[in-house]
């Protein structure tokens, strides 16, 4: 298992980066409503700014609900 201490999804992280750092990183992207993402193909250049940028989604929300992943999981 990889640790995350220290790790944090960022605005220049990849999507398949982000899905390799947390696994339920899949269900952040399905809560809005981009449930594509971990099947894409461009999942593996694109970052999450710009998924964010794409879909038109406030990107500190994503990076919000996507680091809240690690500070449950570092909880444990």
């Amino acid at each position: 298992m990889h640790s995350m201490i220290g790790r944090k999804f960022e605005a220049n992280m990849t999507v398949s980066d982000a899905l390799a750092l947390h696994p339920s990183a899949r269900w952040v992207f399905a809560a809005y409503h981009i449930e594509g993402c971990a099947g894409c193909e461009s999942a593996i250049g694109e970052t999450l700014g710009e998924v964010a940028s794409g879909y038109q989604l406030p990107l500190e929300n994503l990076l919000r609900d996507l680091n809240s992943l690690i500070e449950v999981t570092g909880n444990r």
